[in-house]
């Protein structure tokens, strides 16, 4: 596997090119041209000292050159601006095809893979990795050939003139290598170290930020910030050491790769006066040498933008072929909208020892309410999650309407079930549009519709723009309870057949309760319902309660059934309410005064 990445990590990166192949190839054509045209001034100069020499140059004869040195001059401005437009356009659609298939791989891969990078690790890659990429395809690609070309044809120009002087042009080549090699070297080593130093830093500075609000609750301002600054400095302190470790040799490979005239010149002048080569002859071999100190310089720099483009290419290519879950290409034909799980194992890490669930046997027939309940940590969310595929079981089988969920497309699957969670993310837009996301073609009418039906209106009428609020001034004014009402907006717009609410009310204000529930109930009618539910008074009509106890089913049946024959759900059920008569009594003042005196 690594010899094929080592071989093929450009054509990889071509790979996504999307059609811009022909720009990057115009491109180069372009590049070759004006790197063409930039030596024609050299020979047109030459002509004109050497009839200078020979005391046969005329007025004429020195325009004629000089405007053609112009022309060539102008030749070369105009290719090299036509070759950087083409090389940008195809970089650009590079790199944004880059980020489309590293998202899309991200959408399909299992949930947990997705949740082993961290945030920091993420946005490195998508962003910045890619960022990084831009230069290089943009100019190191076009210009590089061009740049290639031009000492290879002032070589060439420099043997016809006298082999001694094309040789004189690489006396410094040897040693400029094996610093640069070694340069390379210790770079190489050090780069995995600097790539998780890198992502170390940016996830401490994203953690910093999204936990601002609980640092300042908790007082932690302090260490939170030795975390943060300490992230920094590491980094910076590593990036130090690490430029220090190669500054000698990369230094001396910069002087020494490009001084074409510490050969060249004496050579010329010593030939020149053993009347080997004429003076002519002898200022067009300097030219060319000059003509190299550029393109060599930046040469010797491309090759380093190389190297670091060559292994952004395969740190990324890890991430763009993330293992994805299988999935069919044809639609399922689903008949009925049941959900069935039998024998259902599940292990995180895919060990037996680490198994969550351990045979789990559940039928939601369709248009059912079916609530799961159960001690923290017993496997409830893992089940509704499984059932919308975040991830594939270890053993047996999840099926809806008789079909495998495996031999569903996702995106089939997702327009089968809705999943609204206790943790709901509001996207940088207006509220309307947040709630839009459950369905794409749904009109304004219908969208207001859907959080009128969830209790929205009335707190977004209050907002400045109302709908057209944006979520991130919306989000300050916004409690946790609203903030799952728009969620379950969405899903009520989404109208999808399964819907699987984990946690969805949990943070639902005790005096909208009722109405969220009445609405829900209403809303869901005819529809699978899964609720995953710590507040059992939520989920008292539910046609069937599952308890689940360590990854196993230790009991379901009605809530009436369920208090009858279930001493862990009788205990459960009295637990929530005397947690909830208790938070009803200290909402009344005297009620609070009573227990502040108590």
């Amino acid at each position: 596997m690594k010899d094929k990445k080592e071989k093929s990590w450009f054509g990889i990166l071509l790979g996504y090119a999307e059609g811009s192949g022909a720009k990057l190839a115009g491109s180069v054509a372009l590049s070759v041209i004006s790197i063409t045209c930039g030596i024609l001034p050299f020979y047109c100069m030459y002509k004109i000292i050497d009839s200078f020499v020979d005391n046969r140059i005329t007025n004429a004869y020195a325009v004629k050159w000089c405007l053609l040195a112009l022309l060539a001059f102008a030749v070369k401005v105009l290719c090299f601006g036509l070759s950087t437009g083409l090389s940008h356009l195809a970089a650009f659609d590079i790199l944004a095809a880059l980020r489309r298939r590293a998202a899309d791989r991200f959408l399909h891969a299992p949930l947990g893979t997705v949740q082993e990078h961290s945030i920091g690790e993420i946005k490195n890659i998508i962003v910045d990795k890619i960022d990084s990429m831009e230069p290089p395809l943009a100019h190191m690609v076009p210009e590089g050939a061009g740049h290639i070309l031009l000492p290879v044809i002032s070589i060439i120009s420099l043997f016809i003139i006298d082999w001694r002087l094309a040789l004189a042009s690489l006396v410094t080549f040897p040693v400029a290598i094996i610093c640069m090699g070694l340069t390379f070297k210790i770079s190489g080593e050090n780069f995995d170290i600097y790539n998780q130093s890198n992502a170390e830093m940016n996830s401490t500075i994203v953690e910093y930020i999204e936990g601002i609000e609980v640092i300042k609750a908790f007082g932690r301002t302090g260490v939170s910030y030795e975390k943060y600054a300490g992230a920094i400095t590491k980094y910076k302190t590593f990036v130090i050491k690490w430029l220090r470790s190669t500054w000698v040799t990369m230094k001396l490979a910069f002087v020494l790769f490009p001084s074409t005239m510490i050969g060249i010149l004496p050579t010329a002048l010593w030939l020149c006066s053993r009347g080997d080569i004429n003076a002519a002859q002898a200022s067009l071999a300097v030219m060319l040498s000059v003509s190299m100190v550029g393109s060599l310089a930046i040469l010797e720099v491309f090759s380093e933008n190389m190297r670091q483009l060559k292994n952004n290419v395969l740190e990324l290519q890890t991430y763009l072929e993330m293992e994805e879950l299988p999935e069919p290409t044809a639609r399922a034909e689903i008949k009925s909208f049941d959900v069935s799980l039998k024998n259902v194992h599940f292990s995180y890490t895919g060990d037996k020892k680490d198994e969550v669930l351990h045979g789990i046997d559940l039928e939601l027939p369709q248009g059912s309410f079916t609530a799961v309940v159960g001690p923290s940590g017993g496997g409830k969310s893992t089940v509704a999650k499984l059932i919308s595929r975040f991830w594939d079981v270890t053993e047996g089988s999840i099926s809806i309407g008789g079909v495998n969920v495996k031999d569903i497309p996702l995106s089939q699957l997702a327009d089968l079930v809705s999943f609204v969670t206790q943790d709901n993310f509001l996207f940088r837009t207006s509220l309307l549009e947040n709630i839009r996301l459950g369905n794409p073609l749904a009109t304004d009418e219908e969208v207001i519709a859907a959080a009128r039906a969830a209790q929205c209106e009335d707190f977004i009428k209050k907002l400045p723009q109302g709908y057209d609020t944006p979520a991130g001034e919306a989000g300050k004014r916004l409690s946790g309870g609203e903030k799952q009402r728009i969620a379950i907006a969405r899903m009520i717009l989404k109208n999808a057949p399964i819907v699987i609410l984990d946690e969805a009310t949990a943070f639902t204000d005790p005096e909208n309760e009722d109405k969220i529930q009445q609405s829900i109930a209403a809303l869901t009618k005819g529809k699978t319902l899964l609720v995953i539910a710590h507040r059992l008074s939520t989920i008292k009509s539910a046609d069937n309660i599952v308890l689940l106890k360590n990854g196993e089913i230790n009991a379901s049946g009605t809530q009436h059934e369920l208090l009858e024959k279930s001493p862990l759900y009788r205990s459960m059920w009295q637990a929530h309410i005397g947690a909830k008569n208790w938070s009803v009594s200290s909402a009344d003042k005297e009620g609070i005064l009573n227990v502040q005196n108590a």
